[in-house]
């Protein structure tokens, strides 16, 4: 029973305490004025009776009524039911006036003589019963009103004393003596909620996706806020919320209407349900996390951070139609032709019931089975139950499920445990529905309509909880008469009422209450049923695993071989079963099986087995979740200890000790369950024990009944409880308690086995899990303070404090003690009892631990597995070892190649050892897949090469233990994820990374290995070298002094200006014993005196020099020689300068430079100033031609170029020095002009006749032909905006041109006023820029016409070309001018920028060597290469090269000047020198290009490199390979212009890198004559088996083998390449894709042959096992393919050599024997006297392009990079045979022969054999195009029997039967065919076949 009523309360305003029109209530009377015992008055009634706060109004509002509610702090809800209404007061004017007054100044406002006051009537409940409340306030209000005869205190006196039941279903008619009379009908069950309608309101007033998404985020714990102007329909909306949540009930804030004043509450972080007035809608924009309902506009708002986890499907669908049929019926027919009649939904009140019956349904499905998933722990004194959620997840396969993930860990549904957990209590309607519906749930969940019925069913027992009785109550209640309610006039005011008459009333009912006698409500307590268990419904994926049966048959046939010890069995086995562990019922039956061959809790096994099954052991937890959802890791807990093995006398290992790599056992909530369940098992068989024997006999004939559960056995037990004697009560208690405080030591215990590692040294698990936070993740409910203050306490008394976390011991100690306090505190153990573990827990794990160190001991003397024995790597001469292997596994990377996923054999991973040497890191193993055991892996790159290092963790497939690895990752394309074996310790892997650190960046260059090669590791200069450069090296030192002294400091404080090739030069400096100092280079030249220190070595020095390639190079181009004592013949245009003999004019340029004749060296060191890094542009080619020079500089100086290039003439005040410079520097410019003949013809007269006279003369016709290109590549290099189509389609423009400009149309500018034709004019607004189109077209040799059509002005016919072209850098070049008399043009273009090189390349690297397989699309690897921007990059170069070119090639001079002139002009330069001039694209010519222009004009090899400490933080920049690649592009569009193969360039990009040759190592001559490297080679062979250089490297393998030769070289004389740029035209290079994992890169040839010869050798002992078949399989990533299927021609020197080598022969070099075959053939051709037609006709003038496209076909055509078939074509494009050119027939003797060949005429003809042989008929073809007749047996065969060369052939003339000829054949069918050696003799089939014959041969004859 209950009171209806606690407490009535009138509240009224408070006129005393106003805050800025800001009122408040205040309580003017309560009743009773002492609070109950049992429910205390809540508090702040007055806030929520006007939740919007409290105000004065000019006019009466109309009585209103809602219910709020207040939660109380033991979480009761107290129900306040609020009826306002609103009294006059006398305004009081003269106050109130002034303020306003005051605050407004507004005396307009007129006040209104009347102001109404609100006033509350509140009753507080609770209980909730709105109509009843309404009711009785109304009454309350109406009697005031009205002025009935009642009083009021009466009224109240009886409200408040009104008692009813809760529940039961009784109905109570109550009244309150106003001669009123109401009906209370109680529910029946109190535990179903009562709803009303207010869930069916819910429903319509957000729809059915609205309130589930609020329905799921109540349940997953979010903040729900609802809005409305109405306070009822808060209240309502709330109680519906709550309502379809049953059975859970939410145990968060919960406030249905939410006071204005307090609304900061929503910013709280817990979870809430509130409701706040529209009016407020303003403050709640701001809440980032909060979902709102607004109940009025039908929307609810998520915010982005709120992601709601819905209902898992197929749920979420059915509960979604269940609902529309419910609050849409019509819905379903809406279609229908004849719609039923009556469809109207249910009336609201059923609607309500039917909406909470589908809801009801739906958590019958989501926890069914939950019963099976309960632990219990104690039964008594009170039954304490945990729920293994991971069970639950597990068996219903929703662990990924977040929705119930979240639902079990949330607070409600710990609520639901402990309220539905105990097995013997009341049950309701749940609990009938989860554990007896289940199977008609299961069987009707695909059918809505039966689920309808179904939900009707429990709808109408929802609905006969709340109306058990049909309503036949009699409702009296009077209201308010309409003229009381409407009146204007004065009410009275609602009277002070005698708290004395209303205190009796209450004393009276409450001495009434005490006499009555109590009443006791029978409670109907029953065993809760269960429900039939889960079954294994799923799997992990949701489907039940395939095949399962066959491979639980692997798995039992596996370990029994191991039991049986058949090993070799087992490890076939092995691999499949790893496979199948992946499935659940395979790990199941693992275990259970494993089970059987434990005895007494052990099983001792011998090593193999031991290691056999602590591989399925790791396997089979390696998928476990953390939470171990299939029991699975539970089921091994107790086989883990029980598999062992003897290591030595006492020793035992156990298996756990090599399972310990998994989360699961660093999981509290895992240990938990274990536990839990574990008790569950001893305190049932603790009472299964006592009934039997009780009831021995009783059992005897129901002794086959099931085994009892748990749960059926406790309530059994909690039956009997009250009927045992104090005594009994007592032991039990006892004797469970002792039964789990022995669980919790026997926990202790293993935990301490699962948590120890084996090496107490290595921290490796409590790094990678989280041991220190476990409390995070712990599956309790009860927060124990006091558990957790207990275990502090006990820390510190057993002498292990926290602080110490890193510490093993100590953090296992605090695992257990936390656990250990958990459970017991959960399941009541004592005090003493805790106390006593927490003293044991140290102990047990210290004692452990010693027993582990001796394990460890003995397991490291264990001889390891037969694992593989390590393979050692084969090193070249002088390479050294610096850590030996170590075993490793490499482990696959994302090239897929190799693991067999794209077909082929897995070779990876696989396990051997990683080797360390000074040059190499090296792999060398054999693949883990036995099928492929006997192959060789290696993968190795060089030291140097390596350009990232970074740690990973892998996981083995086959042992499962998490390892260290390494990710290393090589600039040769190359990438080692390797994973450290167990066996090597941490610290070793640590010490490899060291040595690999800083073998990777020495101190300086001397360290790298091209240094200490071959001299036993000291790095030490050779004598020889250093005696030879002595003076150089003191010269170097002196020049530093002398520049510091001259310098002073102020110079190097501000560094004003220096070269960054010094300053990277600390360390060698520090060598020098000089502190570090940058030379800055405006120090006067004089003060550095030269002279004293170079006497002695000038002359040694300089001959050198001149010894340099370059010279040689400058002689052939004819730019100056140098005759004896350095003299010069004044009539040639350029000399060599020797200004930068001693390096001080720039540091980073040549000793020799080419300048104009005309400028001395003193202009020389002033002009430098100017340009960056004092680079000035000198000349370095000549085309031979058009004596155009090509020149390279750096980029102007910012200060320097925009004098300069501005406005040379502008008139300044002062001559500045900076006038002066640039004045020089135009001379310079002018100098370089007048030396060309072009030039010069026009006899230098600077005038516009001269001009363009000498333009009219030389722009011959080629220069016609070929100028409109060149306007075209400007446009493109430029990239102009303007299209106007049409300006390149007029005049005849050359094949050539056309070609181009049709393929990029977007090329052609437009022509502009050409008076406009000052690049000043026009700023770069392009993307690379937008110049001046003028340029286009006066270089495509075209006037710019005028805009009226006129012809165009004289003066502008020069502006036809310019005499030198300028490309610069745009970003340089802004707002220069161009003076129109100049002969010098710009040409501004975008260079890149180092650094996108530097991430072009990285991106590049992980395109072509990804870390890991691509996981999309959008990560493939053609994506992946165009994110790179490689071929972007590489287009751009080649397309300023093509530009160049051109120009150059018109006689036009080309100075490129970009950024620091050492890259991308680098590039460009070596580029245009290789397309422009044949000479460089042979052996001799390609070194020479490089050593001039890379390594002579100082491309910073080691600082782009990264080859020092000091350039580790620049980074890789491979500008360098990015030339190679673009000549690789060039060499495969033109195969037969280049002398050296593809692999002479792979050769080249290797090395570059690899350090092993000192080529490439410095960054300047400079740097090279300081450390004497730079003339060592010559004439100092000591150690012949160490090459220093790459170029004598390649000399003498060329010698050897023609692997750098291209057989397909063929050049034509000065020939120009002009190569298309496109990236469309571009491909990929393959030096970046392929790998040879059989033997590593090829690069290094010394080890090729030292493999060949190991391999012979083992080749050579006999094998008589089987025939050996003459087949080789090719793996692509696996053999090196040009050894294994080498070319045509290569194989056949092979076979040659080895044939020579038979005989005995001295085998002559491979370069003899080809150049004589090609002799051969010229001479055969020379022999020929008539040249075929065939022959002539592929002369002719189309020759040249024929002939590439050829070579191309050819080479695409190849296998390799590799197949080259020696085209060899010597003569240059002309239209007329030349002699000396080989026969067509030769020429096609090299193509095989296929099918579709020429066949001119074919047939069967006899033909006579030898003397004394048969006629045979054979099948003869005539091929006028090989110019031979073949014969093959039958038409279909495809081998040629024999070959007639027509050339051969003398005469054909009619024949005479002979012999044994065919009988029955015409006289005339004879004919014969005499050639030089032989007459052959024909019959045909008859006589007219044979003339036919006859002619055709003759007809090919006189062709010829």
């Amino acid at each position: 029973m209950a009171r209806l009523a606690d407490y009535f309360v009138v509240v009224g305003y408070d006129l005393d305490k106003r805050v800025e029109g800001e009122g408040q209530g205040r309580i003017l009377q309560r009743f009773p004025e002492k609070d109950w015992e049992d429910s205390p008055f809540p508090q702040g009634v007055e806030l929520f009776c006007q939740p919007s706060g409290w105000q004065l109004v000019p006019e009466r509002q109309p009585a209103s009524f809602f219910v709020a509610v207040l939660t109380d702090i033991s979480s009761d809800r107290h129900y306040c039911a609020c009826f306002t209404f609103w009294e006059g007061l006398d305004n009081p004017q003269k106050s109130e006036a002034s303020e306003v007054d005051e605050a407004d100044e507004e005396p307009a406002v007129v006040q209104p003589a009347k102001i109404f006051a609100p006033k509350s009537l509140v009753l507080v409940s609770r209980l909730d019963y709105t109509e009843v409340f309404r009711n009785c306030l109304g009454l309350i209000y109406t009697i005031h009103v009205d002025g009935l005869s009642v009083p009021l205190e009466t009224v109240i006196g009886n409200l408040l004393t009104c008692i009813i039941p809760i529940a039961g279903g009784s109905q109570r008619t109550i009244t309150l003596g106003a001669g009123d009379r109401q009906v209370i009908q109680t529910p029946i069950n109190d535990s179903l909620p009562v709803s009303g309608s207010s869930v069916a309101q819910l429903f319509r007033q957000l729809g059915i996706i609205n309130v589930l998404y609020l329905f799921c985020a109540a349940l997953t714990e979010h903040k729900i806020l609802f809005l409305s102007s109405s306070y009822q329909r808060l209240t309502d909306a709330c109680r519906g919320l709550l309502a379809i949540m049953f059975p859970l009930k939410y145990s968060f804030t919960y406030v249905p209407i939410l006071p204005g004043k307090l609304l900061e509450v929503l910013s709280t972080p817990t979870p809430f349900i509130i409701g706040v007035n529209s009016f407020f809608r303003s403050e709640t924009q701001e809440l980032l996390d909060v979902i709102i309902a607004d109940l009025d506009g039908g929307t609810i708002t998520i915010p982005e951070c709120v992601h709601i986890s819905l209902l898992p499907e197929p749920l979420l669908q059915q509960i979604q139609t269940a609902l529309s049929m419910v609050l849409d019926p019509e819905l379903e027919f809406a279609d229908h032709a004849f719609p039923p009649q009556s469809l109207q939904p249910s009336a609201l009140k059923i609607q309500d019931k039917e909406i909470r019956a589908v809801f009801l349904w739906l958590f019958a499905r989501l926890f069914q089975g939950y019963r099976w998933c309960l632990h219990i722990i104690r039964i008594h004194p009170e039954p304490v139950i945990r729920f293994h959620k991971a069970a639950f997840l597990g068996q219903r396969a929703l662990t990924e499920d977040d929705f119930l993930m979240k639902v079990l860990d949330g607070m409600a549904f710990a609520g639901f445990v402990s309220e539905r957990g105990p097995p013997y209590r009341a049950t309701d309607l749940f609990d009938d529905l989860v554990a007896n519906q289940v199977e008609r749930i299961r069987q009707e969940e695909t059918c809505p309509h039966k689920v309808m019925s179904h939900v009707k069913e429990l709808a109408e027992q929802l609905f006969k909880n709340e109306n058990p009785y049909p309503a036949v109550a009699m409702h009296k209640v009077q209201r308010p008469s309409e003229s009381s309610q409407n009146s204007t006039q004065n009410q009275t005011v609602f009277p002070g009422l005698d708290e004395v008459a209303v205190q009796l009333f209450i004393d009276h009912a409450a001495a009434k209450l005490k006499s009555a006698p109590p009443v006791v409500k029978v409670e109907l307590k029953s065993m809760v049923p269960s429900g039939p268990p889960l079954g294994d419904i799923v799997d992990r994926n949701g489907n039940v695993m395939a095949n399962s049966a066959r491979r639980l048959e692997v798995v039992r046939n596996c370990i029994t071989y191991i039991f049986e010890n058949k090993m070799l069995e087992a490890k076939k086995l092995m691999p499949a079963v790893l496979r199948a562990l992946k499935g659940r019922a395979a790990r199941v039956c693992l275990t259970q099986e494993l089970n059987q061959h434990v005895l007494q809790n052990r099983a001792v096994l011998d090593d193999q087995q031991f290691d056999y099954v602590v591989r399925m052991m790791n396997c089979t937890l390696q998928d476990c979740s953390h939470i171990d959802e299939h029991g699975i890791a539970a089921a091994l807990l107790p086989l883990v200890t029980a598999f062992c093995r003897k290591l030595g006398a006492g020793i035992t290992q156990f298996a756990y000790s090599c399972v310990q790599e998994h989360m699961v056992w660093t999981t509290m909530q895992f240990w938990e369950a274990m536990f839990y369940s574990d008790v569950q098992n001893h305190i049932k068989a603790l009472y299964l024990e006592t009934e039997d024997g009780d009831q021995q006999g009783n059992l005897g004939e129901s002794g086959s009944r099931r085994e009892i559960g748990a749960l059926e056995l406790a309530s059994e037990q909690n039956r009997l409880w009250p009927t045992l004697s104090k005594e009994m009560q007592m032991e039990r208690v006892q004797k469970e308690e002792s039964t789990v405080f022995s669980q919790a030591i026997h926990y202790a215990n293993r935990m301490s086995y699962l948590l120890l590692p084996l090496d107490t040294s290595k921290n490796r698990l409590l790094r990678s899990s989280g041991l220190g936070d476990v409390e995070s993740v712990s599956n309790s409910y009860v927060t124990n303070s006091i558990a957790g203050s207990m275990a502090e306490s006990y820390d510190t008394e057993s002498g292990f404090e926290d602080a110490e976390s890193s510490d093993v011991a100590n953090s296992v100690v605090r695992f257990i003690n936390r656990f250990v306090d958990k459970v017991c505190n959960e399941s009541g153990v004592t005090n003493e009892h805790l106390k006593a573990l927490h003293l044991m827990i140290p102990d047990i794990v210290q004692m452990h631990i010693e027993t582990l160190d001796a394990v460890h001991r003995e397991s490291k003397r264990l001889p390891p597995i037969q694992k593989p024995k390590l393979l050692r790597p084969t090193l070249l001469p002088g390479e050294e070892l610096v850590m030996d292997g170590m075993r490793v596994h490499l482990i696959p990377d994302g090239r897929e190649e190799a693991t067999g996923l794209m077909g082929g054999p897995p070779l990876l991973p696989a396990e051997g050892a990683i080797f360390l040497t000074t040059y190499r890191l090296i792999f060398k193993g054999t693949p883990t897949d036995p099928l492929v055991g006997e192959q060789v892996v290696t993968r190795s790159f060089p030291v140097a090469s390596l350009t990232k290092e970074k740690r990973i963790s892998v996981t083995l497939t086959m042992d499962q233990y998490v390892q260290e690895g390494l990710q290393l990752r090589s600039c040769t394309f190359q990438l080692m994820k390797i994973a450290f074996d167990e066996e090597v310790a941490s610290d070793l892997a640590e010490v490899f990374r060291k040595h690999l650190h800083k073998l990777r960046y020495p101190q300086h260059v001397q360290g790298t290995f091209a240094f200490t090669v071959g001299q036993c590791g000291k790095l030490v200069v050779e004598h020889k070298t250093k005696d030879k450069n002595q003076s150089l090296k003191t010269l170097s030192k002196n020049l530093v002094k002398t520049a510091k002294r001259t310098i002073g400091r102020q110079y190097v404080t501000k560094k004003k200006y220096s070269p960054p090739t010094w300053e990277n030069r600390g360390s060698f400096q520090s060598e020098l014993d000089e502190d570090e100092i940058s030379v800055s280079e405006e120090v006067d030249q004089s003060s550095l005196t030269l002279s004293s220190t170079i006497r002695s070595s000038d002359r040694q020095t300089m001959s050198n020099v001149v010894e340099r390639a370059c010279c040689r190079d400058y002689q052939r181009l004819g730019l100056g020689t140098l005759s004896n004592s350095l003299t010069r013949s004044k009539n040639e245009p350029f000399r060599i300068s020797t200004v930068n003999r001693m390096y001080t004019v720039c540091r980073s340029y040549p000793g020799l430079l080419i300048v104009p004749q005309s400028i001395p060296d003193s202009t020389i060191q002033r002009i430098c100033r100017c340009y960056r890094q004092n680079r000035f542009p000198v000349v370095c080619w000549r085309n031979s031609r058009t004596k155009a020079v090509l020149l390279r500089s750096a980029g102007l100086h910012a200060k320097g170029v925009v004098g300069f290039f501005k406005s040379p003439n502008a008139p300044t005040t002062v001559p500045s020095q900076a006038d002066s410079t640039s004045l020089e520097q135009e001379k310079y410019l002018q100098a370089i002009i007048s030396s060309m003949p072009s030039y010069s013809e026009s006899s230098g007269r600077n005038t516009l006749s001269g001009f363009t006279s000498t333009h009219m003369n030389t722009s011959d016709s080629s220069d016609k032909m070929r100028n409109p290109k060149i306007g075209a590549l400007m446009k493109q290099v430029m990239g102009s905006k303007e299209d106007v189509p049409g300006t390149f389609s007029r005049g005849a423009v050359g094949q050539r041109a056309k070609v181009i400009s049709h393929s990029q149309p977007k090329v052609s500018g437009k022509a502009r006023n050409p008076s406009r034709g000052k690049w000043g004019s026009i700023r770069g607004s392009g993307r690379l820029s937008a110049y001046n189109p003028d340029v286009g077209t006066r270089l495509a040799g075209k006037e710019s016409p005028q805009p009226n059509g006129g012809p165009s002005e004289a003066m502008f016919l020069r502006q036809q070309r310019a005499y030198l072209y300028i490309i610069g850098d745009k970003s340089q070049l802004k707002g220069g001018k161009q003076d129109s008399f100049q002969q010098w043009e710009v040409v501004p273009i975008e260079v890149c920028d180092v650094r996108q090189v530097k991430n072009s390349f990285k991106k590049l690297m992980k395109a072509c060597v990804p870390s890991s397989p691509s996981l999309g699309p959008s990560m493939s690897f053609l994506r992946c290469l165009e994110d790179s921007e490689w071929m972007a990059l590489l287009h751009r170069v080649l397309q300023v090269s093509v530009l160049v070119v051109e120009l150059l090639d018109t006689g036009s001079s080309v100075m490129v000047s970009l950024e620091d002139g050492w890259d991308v002009t680098t590039q460009v330069v070596s580029l245009v020198q290789l397309l422009s001039d044949p000479y460089y694209r042979t052996f001799d010519g390609f070194r020479l290009l490089v050593e001039k222009e890379w390594l002579s004009f100082g491309h910073r090899f080691s600082h782009r490199g990264a080859q020092t400490l000091g350039s580790q933080s620049s980074g890789f920049t491979p500008v360098f390979l990015q030339f190679l690649d673009c000549v690789h592009q060039i060499h495969l569009q033109f195969p037969m212009e280049f002398e050296f193969s593809q692999y002479y360039l792979k050769f080249l990009a290797y090395h570059y890198v690899s350090n092993r040759f000192r080529t490439f190592l410095l960054d300047s001559d400079y740097e090279r004559i300081e450390l004497g490297v730079l003339y060592e080679e010559k004439g100092e062979r000591k150690s012949p088996q160490v090459c220093k250089s790459v170029w004598d490297y390649i000399d003498r393998l060329n010698k050897k083998t023609p692997i750098f030769y291209n057989y397909m070289f063929s050049p034509e004389d000065e020939e120009v390449l002009r190569p298309y740029t496109f990236i469309s035209n571009l491909k990929v290079w393959d030096f970046y894709m392929e790998e040879t994992l059989s033997e590593g890169p090829s690069y290094d040839w010394e080890l090729r042959g030292r493999q060949e010869r190991a391999a012979e050798e083992a080749a050579e002992k006999p094998d008589t096992s089987a025939p050996k078949s003459q087949r080789v399989i090719v793996w692509p990533c696996y053999d090196n393919l040009s050894k294994v299927v080498p070319d045509a021609i290569t194989k056949l020197l092979q076979d040659l050599q080895s044939l020579e080598a038979e005989l005995g022969q001295t085998s002559e070099k491979w370069k003899d024997t080809w150049d004589k075959i090609k002799n051969t053939q010229r001479t055969e051709t020379k022999l020929e006297s008539k040249p075929s037609f065939s022959s002539s006709l592929l002369m002719s003038s189309n020759l040249s392009h024929q002939r590439r496209s050829q070579g191309v076909y050819l080479q695409e055509s190849g296998v390799g990079s590799s197949i080259n078939l020696g085209l060899d074509c010597e003569a240059s494009a002309t239209s007329t045979p030349v002699a000396g050119r080989p026969s067509t027939s030769t020429l096609y003797s090299q193509f095989q022969s296929t099918e579709s060949e020429n066949r001119s005429f074919e047939g069967i003809l006899y033909k006579r054999g030898a003397l004394l042989k048969p006629w045979k008929p054979r099948w003869f073809v005539l091929d006028k195009t090989k110019h031979q007749l073949r014969y093959y047996e039958t038409r279909q065969d495809k081998e040629c029997k024999g070959v007639i060369e027509l050339a051969e052939v003398e005469s054909v003339t009619a024949g005479t039967s002979a012999m044994g000829a065919p009988k029955s054949i015409d006289e005339k069918a004879f004919f014969d065919l005499k050639t030089t050696k032989r007459v052959y003799n024909f019959c045909a089939q008859d006589s007219l076949n044979a003339q036919l014959w006859m002619d055709s041969v003759q007809s090919c004859l006189s062709d010829a």
